[in-house]
């Protein structure tokens, strides 16, 4: 009797013991739970956003899609290297959450890329304007010359570096040889300093350009010292009529420029000039206006 009551108890504690194993289990689905609300709770303050962007990336993870070298992997035979996903990976799957993001995420990439978009708006508004204001300066200038008789004389045109206002020297602004101004040169560069003051902004270019003549005797040497000194004596004019001097620059070119053939009179009294040039503080998308 004593034997069979041992081997009853035996038996009974073999099955008590198996009936607490549930124990183990149930405290690893705690410690399981536990560790999941804690991080659950560490990224409870992260910013929506790059929260959103962890959901999308998640999601693209574990969809149907297989990346780059998923194939490789499934493929029998794959080697060791084969494992290892191309570096082209990462970029697609990027590429992929920024087409089919959120639009919040749209959204959110829209507002960051406007300020580039509005300033080059504003640019553009910029540049339409003041090719506007070259072209009514031109209009306005090419009507003056019309009137006074001087048209071919003085001719302008809106190109890629500002107006150009280009005056021929002979018989409107010096004598032959000379740096000093005639008295008719006065109402054409008066007006000429009008129109320049109407937008105080651009900076503004006086070049002087010589014919091919060398000079012989005189008080210039060289036709480099006379075109430089004519350009000089236009600045000078046109400070003294109100343009400012921080706008002003003069350079000569002497003979170096041509527009016409120095072979015939007609080609070097084209090439003897003064070109004040309203210069762009913009460039512009349009061609060169005649």
């Amino acid at each position: 009797m004593s034997r069979g009551r041992r081997s009853r108890r035996r038996r009974g504690g073999h099955e008590e013991g198996n009936n607490e194993r549930w124990l183990l289990t149930y405290a690893d689905m705690i410690t399981l739970l536990m560790a999941l609300f804690m991080v659950l709770f560490s990224i409870s303050s992260v910013n929506i956003s790059k929260f959103k962007t962890l959901q999308l990336a998640l999601k693209a993870a574990f969809s149907g899609n297989i990346l780059p070298g998923g194939k490789a992997i499934a493929q029998p035979g794959a080697t060791a290297n084969s494992s290892h996903a191309p570096s082209s990976a990462d970029v697609q799957a990027i590429a992929q959450l920024t087409v089919q993001g959120s639009p919040e995420l749209q959204s959110s990439s829209n507002s960051q890329s406007s300020p580039n978009s509005e300033t080059t708006i504003q640019r553009a508004a910029r540049a339409a304007k003041e090719q506007s204001t070259f072209k009514q300066l031109k209009r306005r200038l090419d009507a003056y010359s019309a009137t006074h008789g001087f048209g071919s004389q003085v001719q302008t045109s809106v190109q890629q570096r500002g107006l150009v206002i280009r005056v021929l020297t002979d018989r409107l602004l010096f004598p032959s040889g000379s740096a000093n101004l005639i008295a008719q040169a006065d109402p054409l560069l008066e007006e000429i300093s009008a129109l320049l003051n109407v937008d105080r902004a651009p900076p503004i270019a006086v070049e002087g350009n010589t014919d091919n003549v060398p000079i012989s005797g005189g008080a210039f040497p060289s036709n480099w010292e006379l075109s430089t000194a004519r350009a000089s004596t236009v600045v000078r004019f046109l400070i003294a009529t109100g343009v400012s001097p921080q706008r002003l620059s003069a350079s000569g070119y002497a003979n170096l420029r041509p527009i016409a053939p120095n072979t015939t009179p007609e080609g070097r009294a084209r090439n003897r000039r003064v070109e004040i040039v309203l210069q762009r503080l913009l460039p512009s998308a349009t061609n060169v206006t005649p």
